[in-house]
């Protein structure tokens, strides 16, 4: 369970890494990078929440700060799926990325769902 739990955490950072990789890569429009600053927030939020709950001290707060990694990773989707729709990076690129959030969105859900029943 710990190494599940380790290799959660690690890919969630390194995907905070890439986001930071693709938006320092953005054009430098005033709209690029008020998108890239949101997809920068909510996808850096993703790895640090899951790393705060891991060490939460209840369950209510695992709960909590797991609540906010699924919503923080959701909203990475928006501002990636936003980037793509409008024409600022070719879908092409940022389909690795969606894969990747999509999947950490459903784990982290999967996390909620199964300590919510216990």
């Amino acid at each position: 369970m710990i190494d599940k739990i380790e290799a959660f955490k690690q890919r969630t950072k390194e995907l905070s890494l890439r986001v930071i990789k693709l938006f320092q890569s953005l054009p430098k429009s005033d709209e690029a990078r008020i998108i890239g600053k949101q997809l920068l927030r909510s996808a850096t939020s993703v790895a640090a929440n899951y790393r705060a709950c891991c060490r939460a001290r209840s369950d209510a707060e695992f709960f909590s700060k797991i609540s906010i990694v699924v919503e923080e990773a959701d909203e990475t989707l928006f501002w990636l799926e936003l980037l793509a729709e409008a024409q600022i990076i070719p879908i092409d690129k940022l389909t690795p990325l969606l894969k990747e959030y999509e999947e950490v969105v459903k784990i982290a859900n999967t996390i909620r769902h199964n300590r919510k029943k216990g």
